[in-house]
């Protein structure tokens, strides 16, 4: 199944933590597409994320994680975002500056600008992986968004990332850890954004909002607050738990992984007003 949805034994409140960029099974067929080695394909993976968010139906919060790696085909991008400089014959209609970065749907590279194809690929090929991988996760998400809404009257996804350490190298100021996107409140009401990044301020980290994250397809395409759902979107950085260069978890990734689950311990009864019942939590 290119799909993996774990459910909690009680949903307490709606909330659905996600992480499409995880998946790191490899398909030979994929292999063969590619001259990259596997160090290289899966810097673009936010490898682990899976692995962090795990913990949420423990306290009542559902995850859906995908199987498909991100160099094969993006899940956060829209069907539409197609590359010309990938996909034999797609016209080059005007394009947004994610696709033209590279980072279509079926994604043109990986981190620093690695080249993954070793030819074009025809445009049947492009269709079946969105109709194979893209599709089942998109139906699961909006089925689950669906369920949350009518059963709880809000949904809140809070849909989980990793960014490159370098890529806040750019910004001044004291070293960020965290980025929440939510397109500038498009995407969240003000009360759930701020809810996560107290969650996460909490455990003492230092979080910015949309910069330079805002969100990008799954924020756009799902978040809208004023039928009370709610999408936000959080990158953290990958130095935290893990040695980029190996791809493996660091010595210091246990430790980071329980101060996650008590992010998402909170925010895993949040409510969309911003409350959650955070008993027993205060004093540990």
């Amino acid at each position: 199944m290119p799909v993996s949805i774990t459910r909690p034994d009680h949903w307490i409140s709606g909330v659905i933590f996600a992480s499409p960029h995880s998946g790191c099974t490899y398909p030979n067929w994929f292999l063969q597409t590619t001259d990259l080695p596997m160090t290289a394909l899966r810097s673009s993976e936010d490898a682990f994320v899976d692995r962090l968010i795990s913990c949420a139906p423990e306290f009542g919060a559902v995850t859906l994680t995908a199987q498909v790696p991100r160099c094969v085909v993006d899940l956060n991008r829209g069907p539409d975002e197609i590359d010309p400089l990938v996909v034999r014959g797609v016209p080059r209609h005007p394009l947004n500056q994610r696709t033209l970065a590279g980072l279509g749907v079926i994604p043109r590279v990986v981190s620093q600008g690695r080249p993954i194809h070793n030819r074009l690929i025809e445009r049947g090929e492009a269709d079946r992986r969105i109709a194979a991988y893209w599709r089942p996760y998109h139906q699961a998400l909006s089925a689950l968004i669906t369920e949350a809404r009518t059963r709880f009257g809000q949904a809140i996804l809070i849909d989980m990332h990793s960014m490159p350490h370098d890529a806040l190298t750019h910004l001044t100021g004291p070293r960020t850890d965290m980025v929440l996107g939510n397109r500038h409140g498009l995407s969240a009401a003000a009360r759930v954004s701020d809810a996560v990044t107290g969650a996460v301020e909490a455990e003492g980290w230092r979080i910015r909002r949309n910069s330079p994250f805002s969100g990008a397809y799954i924020c756009s395409a799902y978040g809208r607050p004023g039928q009370n759902i709610h999408v936000v979107q959080l990158e953290i950085d990958r130095a935290l738990y893990m040695d980029e260069a190996t791809i493996t978890p660091h010595p210091g990734f246990d430790d980071f992984a329980a101060r996650i689950a008590r992010v998402i311990r909170r925010l895993a009864a949040l409510e969309a007003d911003g409350a959650a019942d955070l008993g027993g939590i205060a004093a540990e």
